[in-house]
């Protein structure tokens, strides 16, 4: 009961961190910043995971095993059970919520294919926070029943470090994924084949030799190489490329800046 506590304590105050990130994610940019702050979420979303592996998943394994050889008795069986089955309920409720996000943002994919490809690092990080916190509660009324049932309260101790375990194992996961774009990381493969597909279907593109994305929080960065169909002057080719950022940013709102380079080769 302690370590969910902990851990419920620790997830409140993460998703006000999120919050936190997805506010100053949308200031605008200015001379320092050109690209804007969007990034800033993918840093918050980081120390929610660092946060969840040691406040949540640390404190409840060492509690677990500080436990296993405790004297005492059990005390308050009814109201543990009672607290767990009402906490359970409430964090479905919150999970129900986030999948129905989830579900609008992966359209058909698998949810494993979105998990691998979302670049919404918020989205990620509250989904498995939720993950996590569901199946902890889960794992916590199974132990303090075999505890309660069994008079044993190793149970309710090795409960504790399951907690743990598994706390640590999803913060592993959702640091490997902000990693990355924090790191910096392309459009979603979905996206990357749209802006490819219309950069080509431009009829003075004869070649498309390169095209860079960078996810920049809600926002891409867009750079492409391109070759223009000869016998175009320089006015001309100005206006084709400026229609074609036009229609990219109208088709892919997510474009907040695009960077088109007439060239003869790579």
């Amino acid at each position: 009961m302690l370590a969910e506590a902990i851990h419920s304590f620790a997830d409140t105050g993460n998703q006000l961190l999120l919050l936190l990130g997805l506010h100053r994610s949308r200031r605008a940019p200015d001379r320092e910043h050109p690209l804007g702050y969007g990034k800033v979420s993918y840093f918050w979303s980081f120390i929610v995971a660092i946060l969840l592996f040691s406040v949540g998943g640390l404190f409840s394994l060492y509690e677990g095993w500080h436990r296993l050889e405790a004297e005492g008795e059990l005390r308050n069986l009814g109201l543990a059970v009672g607290v767990l089955c009402i906490s359970i309920a409430l964090e479905a409720f919150s999970m129900w919520g986030c999948l129905r996000e989830v579900n609008r943002a992966r359209g058909a994919r698998s949810l494993w294919r979105w998990l691998k490809e979302s670049r919404s690092s918020e989205l990620i990080v509250v989904f498995g926070e939720d993950l996590a916190a569901l199946l902890g509660l889960t794992v916590a009324l199974g132990f303090v029943l075999l505890a309660g049932i069994t008079g044993d309260r190793r149970f309710d101790a090795i409960g504790s470090m399951v907690i743990g375990a598994l706390l640590v194992v999803v913060a592993v996961f959702l640091a490997a994924r902000v990693k990355s774009l924090l790191i910096g990381r392309s459009a979603d493969p979905d996206v990357v084949e749209a802006i490819e597909r219309e950069i080509a279907n431009e009829p003075m593109i004869v070649e498309v030799f390169n095209v860079i994305t960078v996810q920049v929080g809600s926002q891409l960065m867009l750079a492409a190489k391109v070759r223009l169909a000869e016998g175009l002057g320089l006015e001309e080719a100005c206006h084709h490329l400026n229609r074609l950022e036009r229609r990219l940013k109208a088709e892919i709102p997510e474009i907040g800046w695009s960077f088109m380079e007439p060239d003869l080769d790579d």
